[in-house]
């Protein structure tokens, strides 16, 4: 399985990974809107770098190992390839936005330009790599210090954990995405001046003084902790469905029952 590690202690922010992205995506300049989070992603942008301190965080999808977009989808619009990457199909989209409130991250994006809209986010160049238009994601390829790079999971775990264990003085003592959610395929390993906690949603979140209800086990997969809401969606649409039929048979039946009323008081007259 296919997976992208990012080493913040060599990024030099020079965002040749976020304009890469978007030639070979085809992405046109973004529009600021005063909704957007500040973090730079949007509908045209999949990708991006942000100032932490001294140092400079790449930003993307994370494409979870068990990703709760996918299994918050009520129409299968996104799903995780063998590949590695958490692809979307908006043939299928519905537009509810459920991935939206559902990634632990906060990375899909609403594309509020398109008459019909779609969820857009990094699909880790999955069809151009299929097709064999590249051989790997255009950010990795274009990064000139070599801060992002691809290859297999397995083998960029190896690679992280021997780079931390080389300079343990330089890194945190954690590889961010190992484990986390059930474990990603973008990876990160960062300085010890430089926590990355802030990337997930949760922790983002809570930084704002957003109180969530309950504490989810950083390590679990998401989709184990949306299993059970998700599977009452089909029995709240048959269990709504009844009810406003209910409702509808009501009112319609005293609508009648007035007319009659008042057809009989006419005659009575």
């Amino acid at each position: 399985m296919k997976a992208i590690l990012t080493d913040i202690t060599k990024c030099i922010g020079c965002t040749q990974c976020v304009t890469a992205c978007k030639m070979v995506n085809n992405l046109p300049p973004d529009k600021p809107r005063e909704w957007q989070k500040n973090d730079g992603l949007s509908s045209r942008n999949w990708t991006s770098v942000l100032r932490k301190g001294d140092f400079f965080v790449r930003k993307q999808c994370r494409h979870c190992i068990e990703p709760a977009c996918a299994a918050a989808c009520p129409v299968g619009a996104l799903h995780k390839t063998d590949f590695g990457a958490v692809v979307y199909d908006s043939d299928k989209c519905l537009g509810c936005r459920y991935c939206m409130m559902a990634c632990p991250y906060g990375i899909p994006r609403y594309d509020w330009d398109s008459s019909v809209p779609y969820i857009r986010k990094c699909i880790l160049c999955y069809d151009n790599i299929k097709s064999g238009k590249i051989e790997q994601p255009a950010c990795t390829k274009n990064c000139p210090t070599g801060a992002t790079i691809f290859g297999e999971r397995d083998y960029l775990i190896e690679e992280a954990r021997r780079r931390i264990n080389d300079k343990p003085d330089l890194y945190s003592d954690l590889i961010y995405g190992e484990k986390e959610v059930g474990g990603t395929n973008v990876l990160y390993i960062t300085s010890k001046d430089c926590p990355l906690d802030f990337l997930l949603y949760y922790n983002n979140r809570i930084e704002k003084d957003i109180k969530l209800v309950g504490e989810p086990d950083f390590e679990s997969a998401y989709p184990m902790l949306t299993k059970w809401a998700m599977g009452s969606v089909p029995f709240a649409f048959i269990g709504m469905g009844a009810i406003m039929s209910g409702i509808y048979w009501v009112v319609n039946r005293r609508q009648r029952i007035n007319k009659e009323n008042k057809e009989i008081e006419n005659e009575e007259d």
